[in-house]
Order: structure tokens, then sequence, then C-alpha cells
């Protein structure tokens, strides 16, 4: 037979072997079936002799053996360093060692040399005989064949040069056996990722749309809470790795991608895009910024907008990273560097769909999903497999309504997929524009479609929606704060029952709504200063401001097929009960801290030497008798527009109870009472303070303390005055008072 050509020969000792032996060859070690090995087994059986590589020739186990006619004695054994040609198209190279095996078959008359060759990746054996040809073809055959055993196969298996070993097509690992027996391993490139049918596309490709993620590898996974995943980390740069927010819509159990982060650590700087086609730096402080057509560079991420959504494209070590959104479905690609999935939920799409809705039929819906099985898809498919589209299509909308552009945003996810992997497909949806572009809603609403295919708004999320819905209301309840009232509705509410914001208004139609711009909520309010058509009624010792939020007179006729709102509000100004407090002058005033239910002021009594009200009398101050004494009567936290203080009465007692019986009166009803003529009240009724003077005096025969007490009332203003009439016996009609406070002062001789 054909040998390889010698081109030269350096001889090695010989060892001549007459019984089973393990030798070593690693100094020449030989690929056979695939495998290099580094020793042979030599074996003598009754007419046969074995050179095997794995183990000793044993008749009933299969193994890596080369088989022949029995020597008469002995098997000289050597390894020689050579340098061979191969002379044979299926093997190339330069050998530079041979293992070479020489017998005796018949006495002096038959013999053999086996020699095999080290052409690295390669071997070659080669036989020569003299008298006789020798029975080794079975052995030749088996030479230029693949062999696998381990822990890949359970069962030892030979396989033909150009022939598949095995092949994976969710993973794209392919084994097969070469021209020259060596088993080779082939998977998609650095720049490609496996599509899941056995193809590898241009780089890894993950795609979220509503509450489904088809990962790298083809592989769909369903979200059902409301948390943030990892989608995509780098090996190589563990500073990279792409997050997605999960949050609920319409429905408590349905949660959809909400918004998509792709965070550089590394420099600590985030990219948080958002719906409307906005996007959020999150640096040294959040800001948020607008995109217009022009490519916008943030920290070496470039940014960029169109009318279907929003991209942001980062640089990596090697390879780039471009995330595309458009504030429903998001579309990962990234080229250039290995990759890997997050650790997302497993969700078997059929168990998903039978254990939240059981009876429910879903046929009509996968019929619009099976659209991407048609043209102009399928030129896509064995690029991009379209199953779990079709998959991830039918289970959303078979569980949600066909509304917020579900009807279309699967078909256009596998679409641009097909688009990332060089595949132009033909015209389908010509025109369209991102769902709820430049649409910004606050946190607690998602932009959708009133209608299917008609305008967009922001609708409340169920979850915040709901405690509203429970209790039937529109929004929080009434604030009162000391001077003024408020109740905020929740805009999104309103919309849901058809109601504009812009048309109801307090009883006075000027008093409107006002809607904040970021969290839609419309604050109707009222105050002292402008009461807007605010209603004072009174109830026992409680005073009630009513406001109404209504809407405008939008009809003249007898009916109407509008909703007509009205939604009462009200404030109550509740008085205390009664307080007495006795103080001896050495204080400079009398304070009282009042609590009137959710609006609080405070009252208190200053004695001044002064008609200016600036001298203070306090407890260095000398008062003589029949010296004139000022008294203030002053509140803290009344607003006037809406309430004054009255002094009704004050009167100085010899003993403190206020209901001693010897009392001299000094205000009665409001006015100076005729029997003391030092006594002049100034301002009662007209503000939230008001003042009194007299002419110090002591009670006769005692020269005990003096008690001074006064009865105070809030009055509620009206088209009614609050201030008594003091001249004759005609007086004022006056608005509406109720329960008195009591404040009392002492003097001490």
């Amino acid at each position: 037979m054909k040998s390889p050509h010698r081109l030269s020969m350096f001889s090695a000792s010989v060892k001549t072997i007459r019984s089973d032996q393990n030798v070593s060859i690693s100094s020449c070690p030989i690929r056979y079936y695939g495998v290099e090995y580094n020793n042979i087994y030599i074996k003598f059986t009754n007419n046969k002799l074995a050179i095997c590589f794995d183990a000793m020739y044993n008749v009933t186990a299969v193994g890596d053996c080369i088989i022949g006619p029995k020597p008469v004695a002995s098997v000289d054994f050597s390894i020689l360093q050579t340098a061979v040609r191969s002379r044979f198209q299926n093997v190339s190279g330069t050998s530079n060692c041979s293992v070479k095996f020489e017998a005796q078959l018949t006495s002096g008359r038959v013999s053999f040399t086996l020699n095999l060759f080290n052409f690295g990746t390669e071997a070659v054996m080669s036989v020569t005989s003299t008298g006789a040809m020798v029975s080794l073809m079975l052995m030749l055959i088996q030479v230029f064949l693949c062999s696998l055993t381990g822990q890949h196969d359970a069962v030892s298996a030979v396989y033909k040069p150009g022939s598949v070993v095995s092949s994976d097509p969710n993973t794209c690992f392919t084994r097969t056996c070469d021209q020259v027996a060596t088993v080779q391993n082939s998977a998609c490139g650095a720049l490609e990722t496996c599509l899941g049918n056995g193809s590898c596309g241009h780089g890894a490709i993950c795609t979220v749309t509503a509450n489904t993620v088809i990962d790298i590898h083809g592989k769909l996974k369903t979200i059902e809470d409301r948390c943030s995943y990892t989608l995509l980390s780098a090996p190589s740069d563990p500073d990279f790795q792409i997050v997605a927010h999960f949050r609920e819509r319409r429905r408590t159990d349905v949660s959809f991608l909400e918004s998509v982060v792709l965070q550089l650590n590394d420099v600590g700087f985030h990219i948080h895009l958002d719906q409307g086609n906005r996007f959020v730096s999150l640096q040294l402080n959040e800001s948020l910024l607008s995109l217009n057509s022009s490519v916008r560079s943030i920290q070496g991420v470039l940014m960029s907008r169109d009318h279907r959504g929003v991209t942001a494209e980062a640089s990596l070590s090697g390879s780039t990273a471009s995330v595309f959104f458009d504030g429903h479905m998001a579309q990962i690609h990234v080229e250039g560097q290995e990759v890997k999935p997050g650790r997302l939920p497993v969700v078997d799409p059929p168990d998903f769909l039978s254990v939240l809705n059981p009876s429910r039929s879903c046929c009509e819906n996968p019929r619009r999903c099976s659209l991407l099985n048609k043209p102009p898809f399928d030129i896509c498919h064995q690029h991009s497999g379209p199953q779990p589209f079709i998959t991830a299509c039918s289970q959303t909308l078979c569980e949600y309504p066909a509304l917020d552009g579900f009807n279309c945003q699967f078909l256009e996810a596998y679409a641009r997929s097909c688009q990332l992997n060089n595949v132009t497909l033909k015209t389908w949806r010509p025109g369209a524009s991102s769902f709820c572009r430049d649409r910004t809603c606050s946190d607690h609403e998602f932009c959708g479609e009133k209608t299917l295919g008609g305008e967009t708004r922001c609708f409340c999320r169920a979850i915040f929606a709901s405690k509203y819905r429970t209790s039937d209301t529109l929004g929080e309840p009434t604030v009162c704060n000391q001077s003024s009232a408020s109740v905020i509705l929740v805009g999104c509410l309103l919309e849901d029952k058809g109601i504009k914001h812009s048309a109801l208004h307090l009883n006075d139609d000027t008093c409107r709504g006002v809607m904040d711009p970021l969290d839609h909520m419309v604050t109707f309010s009222f105050n002292g200063t402008n009461s807007c058509g605010a209603e004072v009624t009174t109830d026992g010792n409680k005073v009630i401001y009513t406001n109404t939020i209504k809407t405008g007179n939008i009809t003249t006729g007898v009916i109407t097929r509008h909703d007509q709102v009205y939604i009462n509000f009200s404030c109550i100004h509740t008085q205390p009960e009664v307080k007495t407090a006795a103080f001896k002058i050495k204080d400079r005033s009398v304070e009282a801290n009042i609590t009137t239910g959710a609006w609080n002021y405070t009252l208190t009594m200053r004695a001044y030497s002064d008609p200016g009200l600036s001298q203070v009398v306090d407890s260095n101050t000398e008062v003589q008798l029949n010296q004139k004494i000022w008294v203030e009567l002053n509140t803290v936290g009344l607003e006037g527009g809406l309430v004054a203080l009255v002094t009704d009465s004050c009167w100085a007692t010899k003993d403190q109870p206020p209901n001693s019986t010897v009392r001299h009166d000094l205000i009665s009803n409001g006015c100076a009472d005729s029997g003391d003529q030092t006594v002049k009240v100034m301002g009662n009724g007209l503000g939230t303070s008001n003042s009194f003077s007299f002419n110090m005096f002591q009670f006769s025969g005692s020269s005990t303390d003096v008690y001074l007490h006064c009865k105070l009332e809030l009055c509620v203003k009206s088209s009614k005055s609050c201030e008594p009439t003091c001249s004759g016996n005609s007086r004022k009609r006056r608005s509406v008072r109720y329960s008195a406070t009591f404040i009392s002062m002492t003097w001490t001789k």
C-alpha cells in the first residue's frame, strides 16, 4: 500500500516485547478515531496480536484496536524521530515522529512492519510485509472514522468523515466529523446569536412587548408581577446591563412594560427611557430631557428619535448596544461581544392562559397573530423564527382587550427583529408612528386608546384607581386649613366619566379648578379673601362652610344628555368648651390657644397704658386708681374675610369665679355699660381684634384682687353686620354668632 514519503530518519532503541504490556508513546502521541493517545496496550492471544489504544484488548468489549495475526515469538517496538511528508490528498503537513512495530509471522519466511505516523491532528498507518499480504484491511478502513465516547455520548459511536454528529437548533451548536476523521464543534460567532431554528442572526436581539420577553435565544418568558428585571448583561463588561420595569394598566392582574433603563455603572450613568418618547438622565441628579430628530450625545450615549420611538446607542468594550423604545415595546440589539439573558420567571404560555381564564375562547385573536406566518413576514422566517412572537401575541390578546395598539405591536416587533437581521420586508404598515407619541402621563397613569384605533389619553392605573372606585369617589377628602378649604379631584377619573375639568367650577363660576401639569390632579379651593360663593350655615356650636363643584349651564332645554356634576365639600368650624383663666397683673398678657376642629386660633388679652397700644402694662408697671387702661383682645389664625371677633361683655368681680355675686359691668351686649361712663369700646365686630378702655378702680371696702372677665364670640360675616349698634335703643341686625369664649385677667393691689 502507499506509504508516506520519508525525508529523513533517526533511529531509536528497539524494545522486544514477548508478553502483554502497556508501553508509553507520549513522546510521539497518535490521534486515532479523533482522540489523542499516549499509551499503547499490546496483547498476545491464541491466534492474534492486538495493539490497542484505550485499554488492554478484551474480546467481549469494543475498543480502539488494530488486530492482526499472531507473531512467532515477539514484537519489536520502537519510536522513531522522523521527518515524513504525506502522499495522501486528505492528509497535509509533515510528520516528525512515528511508532514502529516489527514481527515474524512464520519461521524465517513472512514478516510485517506497522508504522503509525504522527501528523498533528491526523495520523497515518503504513503496513509493509514480506512473503504474504497481512490481513489488516478491516482496521485500515476504521482508521479514517470519528469515534465519540464519554460525557457527551452515553454509547460509543463511529461516524464517517463529512457527517453530522449532533446538532441543536435552539443553541445552533453543531458537532461534525470532518474529512480527516476529526471531531469539529461549531456555533454562532461573536457577532451573531442563535435564532432558535438552527440559524445564526446578526448580534443578540431581545424583544419585550406587553408582559412578554423573547430573549436572545428566542425563548418566550412571561412577567406576572410588577417588578424590575435585568434583560441583558455582558460577562466581559460587568458595569453594563439593561433593566425593564413592569407595571399594571387597565387590570391589576396583568403587568406591562413601563420603561427601560440602560445602566453604565462604570461612569455612574443611567438612561431611563419612558413613555411619550422622553428619557431621563440619572447621573448626579435626575433630569427630564426631550429629544428632537437630531442625534444627541449624553455622556457618550447617542440618543435619537424618529416617528416610531427613541433609540439609545452605547459603545462598550469592542461592541455596541442599542435600545429602542416606543413607550410600549422595547428591542435591544447588541453586537460585538457575548451577552447573557437575565434570570426571568418561566411561565408556560398554555398553562398561563388556562389558569387565568379557562372558560374564555381565544380563537379570534390568534388569527391576527398568525399573520406572522404569511407574506410579507415569511421571507424573514429563516433569520428570525416567528413562533415566539405568535405565542406572545396570542397570550396577550386572549387575556387583555385588543386596545392600546396591541393589534399591531407584536407584528411591529417582529418586523423590527427582521430589520435588525438585515431582512427588508415589503411595506405592511405605511407611515405608522409610535403609539401615544408625545403624550406624557403621570406616574399613576398610562397612555391608552379611548376606542380601538381611536384617540389616546391618560388612563388611571388599576391599582391607583381601585381605592377611589371602591368608595365611589373622584378624589381626596376635603382639606381645611385655618383660612381656606380645598379639594383635589383625580383628572383621569374625571375623564373616565367623560367630564372635562375645564367645565367645572364652584358656586361662583369664576372659581375653576387648576390642573397640575405633572400629576394631572385638579384642585378647587376658596378662602376668606374669595369665598367663591361658599354658603355659611350653623348647627348648634358649629359653623359650616359649604361649596359645590358643578358643571356649567350646558343646556337650556328640559333634558340633557351630559352628566351633571354636583360635588359638595365643606369645612366645619367648631367653638371649644368655655375656658376661664385668671392671671395677676404681673403677667403682661393673657393668652389662650383655642382649637376649633380643623381650624386653630390663638386669643390674647393685653393691657396697655396708652391709646396707641404700645406701652404694655406688666408686673413692673404701677397702675394708679382712676388711671385709664386700654385692653386689647386679639386673635391669630382667623381669616378676617370669614369671621369677626365680637366682645359681647366684660365685667370685674371681687372673687375669682366669673359668676361671683359682687361684680362691676364694663361692657354689656357689645357696648359700653351705662353704669360706667369711663368705658369706651373700639373696633368691636369689625375684624379679628378689638379693644376697650376704662379707668382703674377697686371694690369698696376691699383691698383684694380685681378679676376682669370677658365673654367673646365669633361672628360669621355675611350680608348682615357683626358690629353692635350702641346708640339709643336701636340695634343693627347681627350676623350669625355662636358659643362664647371667656377670658379673664386679674389685678392685684
